[in-house]
């Protein structure tokens, strides 16, 4: 069933001319050079601090590291990272 729900919306997003990615509600991460990163269809935050921020996504965790890290923004389905970003990783299959 899986199979054919991510065939679907996949059908739906080329029909419409609509990225895939953000049909399937997949998450969709943007970086403003070392000082902001934009996270789309985040499911929570597992870790907070000045160094260092984890995101859990559907697709597995965004980690965030720097200096001075804080969030500037945050909503259901959205998050803004500002600070001294030094590294994004992201941590396959480790969801919680």
């Amino acid at each position: 069933m899986e199979k054919r729900g991510r065939k679907v919306l996949a059908d739906l997003a080329e029909r419409f001319d609509l990225p895939a990615d953000i049909v399937a509600g997949l998450p969709h991460l943007e970086m403003v050079g070392s000082r902001e990163v934009y996270l789309e269809h985040h499911t929570g935050l597992l870790s907070y601090s000045a160094e260092r921020i984890d995101a859990n996504t559907t697709a597995g965790i965004v980690r965030v590291e720097g200096r001075g890290l804080h969030l500037t923004a945050m909503t259901a389905e959205e998050l803004r990272i500002g600070g001294r970003i030094c590294a994004v990783a992201w941590l396959e299959g480790l969801t919680e």
